[in-house]
């Protein structure tokens, strides 16, 4: 887990430019955003959304590899897209960012699926690395989101994570794939697996193969023997 100054380097010319949905209901930040990540090398600023149910729609539209969120957002707030972009669009990479880093915020949108959480303190570079860090499965907090989680683990208010979520995963493999992979290890099928995390099956072979290609699996015969050499069963 990084923070501000850390985690991947924006993409450099060669790459293709980083696709990227924007959503927050004030629209004077998200016109500013907007503009200021559009400026950012290696990022595309594919659509913006004044809504939850609005950015779920343009994800469906545009096939983004990011989006960054708001939590507190009219019709649908960050949290439900959140939930919802996770079980339908799993190859989305989530990044909130918002004025909000009480426990309460900060967990919710962790549990929902969010892989980082950035405040609006954030400058345009810090999104950038940020996005381009969340879309190869790193999470990026910032200092005040760290130090809240920190806060929350103390207390023991945040022992309710999803097993894997509280530390980083090998191979940049994020907490559900980390997840996925240890039932591929107790020998699950994809339908078992879906049922068990209530998820399409779509959702789940989505997800198996990048874990294959994050661990160099061919099959789940050598996923297996990744998950046991990592202690991840």
């Amino acid at each position: 887990m990084d923070g501000y100054g850390a985690g991947a380097p924006v993409s450099g010319p060669a790459e293709a430019a980083l696709r990227v949905i924007i959503a927050d209901d004030q629209a004077s930040v998200r016109e500013g955003l907007v503009l200021l990540l559009g400026m950012q090398p290696g990022i595309e600023v594919t659509a913006a959304a004044a809504d939850g149910q609005q950015a779920l729609d343009l994800v469906a539209e545009h096939h983004p590899d990011a989006i960054l969120l708001d939590l507190h957002m009219p019709v649908m707030d960050g949290i439900e897209a959140t939930q919802m972009l996770t079980a339908e669009h799993p190859e989305v990479a989530i990044v909130v960012l918002t004025t909000y880093a009480d426990d309460t915020s900060v967990l919710s949108a962790l549990r929902a699926g969010a892989r980082s959480y950035l405040t609006k303190d954030a400058d345009s570079a810090d999104i950038a690395r940020a996005l381009h860090s969340a879309v190869r499965g790193l999470s990026v907090m910032d200092p005040a989101v760290q130090a809240t989680l920190l806060a929350a683990t103390a207390s023991g208010t945040g022992s309710t994570l999803p097993a894997g979520e509280a530390r980083e995963q090998p191979d940049g493999l994020t907490a559900r794939e980390a997840e996925i992979l240890a039932l591929i290890a107790r020998g699950m099928t994809n339908p078992e697996i879906a049922a068990a995390l209530v998820l399409s099956n779509h959702t789940v072979k989505s997800h198996i193969n990048r874990i294959f290609a994050k661990t160099n699996s061919r099959d789940r015969a050598a996923a297996t023997k990744y998950a046991q050499a990592h202690n991840l069963q």
